[in-house]
């Protein structure tokens, strides 16, 4: 998968038994599905999954890794990766956007992304089958980008990487899972909590000022394959400056967390929340002890990697030095007072430390 801040692949099995301690649940909605992990890990798990996000390129992950199941799309999927992978590179939109304009790509790569992009767009492909294209693409790009994996900037002299020829794989497309077909949807999370049912809710929100639209502008881009006018060194869509939510925003971040806990409708929760975000501990765990009994799993890590080669200004000179390195993600397991055994098993379950709450 794509590299992404804020991925939870090292949480991933801390999240998975926490759901197990719930041995009714059959449905899980993944609120902020970011690149799908989580929402795949638990696809393979047997869960029938719900993930939701309002971008673009996540919606496609989401189409590919939790409603795209692999008896229906892998033979076509297969046929396209090869025959894709034969075309030569035709330059335009994206070459001249992320390889002449700025430095994302080399402009050979460049240059297969804008042939291949096309091509998708011109085959009229089912929706599950398009999106398995469209992240085939987004991976390969980004197996041979320039970036320390945020796209706020590229990298002064060329990823070792960004030499590779760019090649297109069949990505990891699961079979239907045992507790049914998933689906993938795309919607603001504060409507998706009014629109989607299910056993357990897996939420997992920006918690800071920078949007994840921002940070990953290109791919959005590359799935729109809209052709935006763009800004700043970085040639970012213009509609980051316009399309905030308000899981990014510091004064509205507590009433929106509160909506998101009052309104879902799953009796469990299980929310991850990280120690550098908008609401200090005890205010999340006040909101979501209005949702019934709460228990938290304390994971320590190491911070993104751009938290820890220092601030620099616009000259590229190192102005300013890391505060610390080391952050918490917390994982809250929360449900109705009768289940609280259940929050007890998860927190056993995990090896890591405890804090029961009533």
């Amino acid at each position: 998968m794509i590299k992404y801040l804020g991925s939870k692949r090292k949480l991933l099995p801390v999240i998975l038994r926490a759901v197990h301690s719930f041995p009714d649940a059959r449905t899980v909605i993944d609120l902020f599905s970011g690149t799908s992990r989580v929402g795949h890990a638990l696809k393979r798990a047997g869960y029938r999954v719900l993930a939701n996000d309002h971008n673009a390129y996540a919606h496609a992950l989401a189409r590919c890794y939790v409603q795209a199941d692999r008896e229906d799309v892998i033979d076509g999927a297969r046929k396209l990766v090869a025959e894709f992978n034969r075309l030569p590179g035709s330059p335009g939109y994206f070459t001249e956007t992320f390889c002449v304009k700025s430095r994302f790509f080399q402009p050979k790569n460049g240059a297969r992304i804008d042939r291949i992009r096309e091509a998708i767009a011109e085959k009229g492909l089912e929706p599950d089958l398009e999106a398995v294209m469209l992240v085939s693409l987004m991976e390969a790009a980004d197996r041979v980008d320039s970036t320390t994996g945020l796209q706020m900037a590229y990298l002064k002299t060329w990823a070792p990487r960004a030499h590779n020829d760019l090649e297109l794989r069949v990505p990891d497309v699961l079979p239907r899972a045992r507790f049914g077909k998933g689906a993938a949807y795309r919607l603001d999370a504060l409507e998706a909590v009014k629109r989607l049912e299910a056993d357990v809710a897996y939420i997992d929100p920006p918690y800071n000022q920078h949007s994840y639209l921002g940070n990953y502008h290109v791919w959005e881009t590359l799935v729109r394959w809209d052709k935006p006018e763009v800004y700043g060194v970085a040639c970012k869509r213009l509609d980051c400056r316009s399309r905030r939510s308000v899981f990014n925003s510091r004064p509205k971040f507590y009433e929106a967390m509160s909506g998101v806990a009052r309104n879902i409708r799953a009796p469990v929760l299980i929310v991850s929340f990280n120690n550098e975000g908008y609401l200090t501990r005890s205010s999340l765990e006040a909101i979501l002890r209005e949702r019934g009994s709460v228990g938290v799993i304390e994971n320590d890590y190491k911070r993104y990697v751009g938290a820890q080669i220092g601030i620099w200004n616009p000259k590229g000179l190192k102005v300013g030095k890391v505060s610390h390195l080391r952050n918490k993600e917390n994982l809250y397991v929360v449900a109705p007072p009768e289940w609280a055994h259940n929050i007890d098993t998860a927190l056993e379950a995990t090896g890591s430390q405890l804090t029961p709450f009533d």
